[in-house]
């Protein structure tokens, strides 16, 4: 078979070569009297070729193609059976009645047959027969996964792998056959003459098909690997069985006993111990004296990952990164490149929570700065950028900025974000910093290397403002020449928030006003409106009346999105108001929050009607909303482990972002269909177990305008029982005005699965606000998990477990939103006006009344007044929206505080209905 040449392929050749019509047609050669061996291997090849690249074939002709290429059977041709069987086995998961050539395949599985044959036959053999035939050839792969030819008992094991879940029972009965192939210890023999194919370890001359099979020894051990595989899969729900399976293979402390010889299975075993820690915190110690014997093993490919565990494990210490540190040290001397590129990767990941413990690599680190492989390169000087002192800095730098134009984007994105993360460690160096970000900025890259330059930028001008002009500056000579509309459209955005505050706000006009001139439509439109900031927040009519001029003449742009943004700016010139909502005003509302909200808009009818209500849709503050939108740094994603990103804790959700995410999952329950929105869900789930319990369970309130929902939470933590039938009964204690509608149990939860539960309940006055607390039975059938099968015994039996009383509150129905106090404080000096005096002589400082009081009314505290900076007086300012039409409300606090009396308190309430501000003062009581 040749190939194509580029000359074939430009006339099209080579698609003519792989067309699937062209293939079925040719597929007679199969009938062909004598068969040519070379016409059906080259045909099978691109019938395989096809499947590999996504091409699909219908039922019909992968029927057509199944049965004729199963006729091949009866040729004696070594390498055609080889693809015969390779063919097959892609087929049939599309092909009918493929469960007819079993007896064929079967017959080159016995043991009497050449050895050739039987591991694909093996292969094949799990891809054909039904799950209910798996108890029929269960004494054939018994007797192969045993087989002393590893080429055979791999086959085997591997098919089983793939049996498992369909044929669970008939697979986890050759336990003891997987057990003694990972005990072999016996080197393999592979085989055999292939016809000019080559095989995994088959050698021989092509000329010499028929001449039986060549031993040559293999120390390569593969069979434990798969063997151990498979009994994992097996004991995988038995976190007992796992803990003793890795405790006997280990080979005791030392590792030095273990009757592994596979590099791959012990690695793999070193995986399964750190599951084990990671899973069974009371076995770490056992667990971790297996893995750090191994980092004294023969193989380097054992020592790395067994050093690579350790580093990765949650909550590890100094102390027990000496070893896995000192090993990888080792490898950054070593001659193989790989094995420098491992060793300084892992040490970059682990760099992001122990950079002090990284620091004794720092030596070895900085020769490889300039090692010849730039990967491992700028793992290097990322890791020493993560762990270098302040005096450093200059020299890295310097190194840095040799190599640059030699690695790609993905690591120049790794090497940025290691610069951004030191900008903010040592603002001092910011000089020498921005003046290598702006360098970088003019090379050639791709978006997500530009992007990361600017986002580091972007820190700087944030955090460190002795650099903010010349940063300004850096980023108005890139949007010159920039060619991503996205960065360019940033940039504007924070040259309109950031240049108005500047000494020289006209400096950066000229720039923007090119781009009005020079650019896209999307960029003009974002050109505009930071043109008009600079005109509106600025003090200097002379700079204000310029801006307008300017604005005129973009009412002439060809694109409308240009004209009527600054027709709308050359508006709010004229109107001061709308200058203050449109330009100066603080708050923005919450995306998510409106998403949740419109979704729901539209997809009920009867609401759709009406129009659109935003006074119930909550605002943030725009830095809130910066934060929120916010991308991951690269330095945290790229290159670092799966369990270290699991570990670090990423910023919880907002307010607005948890209304949407419950308000997603409730309308995926039918019974509330009838409900109409959610008007409020309460912003933390409240807490109705211990921690250390058995059984965890945490509830939610969601506030509908007739009902209230209760979802309850629950996990269970027993790793061999199943809870069934799992209901929570909530008996008021006081008169609650609420009546029980229904309960939705969960059906089945099994260890480690947490599930929602439902009780709802019907507002017997919807237009009041009802405060009330419940006791909690969660009641449950209890079942046994059998150890041999996993599956839950027949009969179980009926238990309660009590938990926590839980109360609706005030803050069930309040949901936090960001005003600009003052001002809003004035507007609705018109309204309800309520203000009480309380003690409180139970709080010991002001810092505590505020937080007690923040949590009692679930409101969004603003200027800062959280934290009082004086001890005896304090102002707190807060600002919510009540459910169910309940409208705005704010909250003034006046408060003093003396060792005698405790903290007395003005509390004073405005809000758009009495309703609302009854509820305020009545939760404080």
């Amino acid at each position: 078979m040749s190939l194509a040449t580029k000359k074939d392929e430009e006339n099209g050749l080579s698609t003519y070569y792989n067309n699937k019509t062209t293939v079925i047609q040719e597929a007679r050669v199969f009938n062909d009297s004598p068969i040519s061996p070379r016409k059906c291997r080259a045909l099978l090849t691109r019938i395989v070729y096809l499947l590999y690249v996504g091409e699909t074939f219908t039922t019909q002709e992968a029927t057509t193609l199944f049965f004729g290429t199963t006729k091949l059977f009866q040729h004696k041709d070594s390498a055609l059976r080889q693809m015969v069987y390779l063919a097959i086995k892609e087929l049939a998961t599309t092909a009918e009645d493929v469960i007819m050539v079993t007896s064929s395949i079967m017959k080159d599985m016995q043991p009497n047959s050449e050895v050739i044959y039987r591991p694909n036959a093996i292969r094949a053999l799990c891809r054909i027969i039904d799950p209910s035939m798996a108890q029929g050839v269960e004494r054939f792969f018994k007797a192969a996964i045993v087989d002393k030819n590893s080429s055979i008992s791999s086959a085997a094991l591997v098919s089983a792998y793939h049996l498992f879940p369909s044929a669970k029972d008939v697979v986890k009965r050759w336990v003891n056959e997987a057990q003694e192939a990972v005990n072999s210890k016996s080197s393999s023999f592979f085989g055999g003459n292939t016809g000019g194919s080559s095989y995994l370890g088959w050698g021989g001359s092509s000329a010499n098909t028929n001449s039986g099979y060549q031993a040559v020894p293999s120390t390569s051990y593969i069979t434990q690997y798969h063997a151990l595989g498979l009994l994992y899969l097996i004991r995988q729900q038995d976190r007992m069985a796992v803990t003793k399976m890795i405790q006997q293979l280990g080979g005791g402390k030392t590792g030095s006993g273990t009757v592994l010889k596979s590099p791959l299975a012990l690695c793999m075993l070193i995986r399964y111990a750190a599951k084990v820690i990671e899973e069974d915190p009371n076995v770490q110690r056992q667990m971790l004296d297996l893995i750090e014997g191994w980092l004294r093993h023969k193989s380097d490919m054992v020592n790395l990952e067994a050093a690579r565990a350790i580093c990765e494990m949650r909550n590890v210490t100094a102390a027990q990164l000496s070893k896995p540190i000192a090993v990888l040290q080792l490898f950054l001397s070593s001659p193989k490149s790989s094995l420098r590129f491992a060793a300084t990767r892992t040490l970059a990941s682990l760099a992001l929570t122990h950079p002090s413990s990284v620091a004794t690599c720092n030596v070895d680190l900085e020769n490889l700065i300039s090692d010849a492989n730039r990967s491992v390169a700028t793992y290097a000087i990322t890791t020493l950028l993560k762990t270098g002192n302040e005096a450093s800095v200059d020299r890295l730098m310097k190194q840095i900025t040799g190599f640059m134009s030699e690695i790609s984007d993905e690591f120049k994105v790794i090497i940025v974000d290691a610069i951004r993360s030191l900008c903010l460690k040592f603002p001092a160096k910011h000089a020498s910093m921005l003046s290598f970000l702006s360098g970088v900025l003019r090379d050639e890259g791709g978006y997500d290397f530009k992007r990361a330059v600017v986002e580091a930028i972007f820190d700087m001008i944030k955090f460190i403002g002795e650099c903010k002009e010349q940063a300004l500056s850096h980023l108005c000579e890139f949007i010159e020449d920039c060619e991503f509309t996205k960065l360019s459209v940033r940039i504007l955005h924070l040259l309109g928030v950031e240049g108005p505050k500047a000494p020289q706000p006209t400096k950066y006009i000229r720039y923007i006003y090119n781009r009005v001139v020079l650019e896209n439509a999307t960029v003009r439109a974002a050109a505009v409106a930071s043109l008009a900031k600079f005109g509106l927040n600025s003090l200097d009519a002379k700079l204000s009346t310029s801006v307008r001029v300017l604005l005129n003449r973009c009412l002439d742009d060809v694109d409308d999105e240009v004209r009527d943004r600054a027709a709308m700016y050359l508006k709010v010139y004229d109107e001061p108001p709308l200058a203050i909502a449109y330009v100066r005003e603080e708050s923005i509302f919450s995306l998510s929050a409106l998403e949740a909200k419109l979704v729901s808009y539209i997809s009920d009818p009867e609401a759709a009607e009406k129009p659109f209500d935003v006074s119930s849709i909550p605002k943030i503050s725009r830095e809130q909303a910066s934060k929120e939108s916010a991308r991951p740094s690269t330095l945290d994603t790229i290159g670092a482990p799966s369990t270290s990103r699991a570990a670090a804790s990423p910023p919880p959700p907002s307010a607005a972002e948890t209304q949407s995410a419950y308000a997603q999952q409730l309308s995926e329950v039918p019974e509330f269909a009838s409900y109409g929105p959610v008007l409020n869900s309460s912003s933390k789930p409240a807490q109705l177990t211990e921690s250390e319990t058995e059984y965890q369970v945490s509830c939610v309130k969601h506030v509908f305008s007739e009902h209230i929902v209760f979802q309850f939470n629950v996990s269970n933590t027993i790793p061999d029982t199943v809870l069934e039938q799992v209901s929570v009964i909530m008996q008021p204690t006081t008169e609650s005005g609420l009546t029980e509608d229904f309960i939705i149990p969960i059906l089945s939860i099994s260890a480690n699965s947490p599930g929602p539960l439902y009780v709802s309940f019907t507002r017997d006055t919807p237009e009041d606000y009802q405060i009330a607390s419940f006791q909690c039975v969660m009641k449950f059938v209890s079942k046994e998990l059998d150890p041999s099968t996993g599956e839950p015994e027949e009969e179980g039996y009926e238990d309660e477990y009590q938990l926590e009383d839980t109360e609706l509150s005030a803050a069930d129905y309040i949901l936090p939103s960001y005003v600009t106090f003052t001002s809003e404080w004035d507007r609705m000096r018109g309204g309800i006006n309520v203000t009480e005096t309380f003690s409180l002589p139970a709080m010991e400082s002001l810092k505590a009344a505020c937080d007690s009081i923040i949590e009692i009314l679930n409101m969004q505290p603003l200027g800062g007044s959280e934290d009082p900076q004086s001890t005896s007086v304090h102002t707190l300012q807060l600002s919510g929206l009540v459910g169910g039409g309940g409208g705005k409300v704010l909250v003034r606090s006046r408060m003093t505080y003396s060792k005698a009396q405790g903290v007395t308190l003005e509390l004073a309430v405005r809000a758009e209905k009495q309703e609302a501000a009854n509820l305020i003062v009545a939760a404080i009581v």
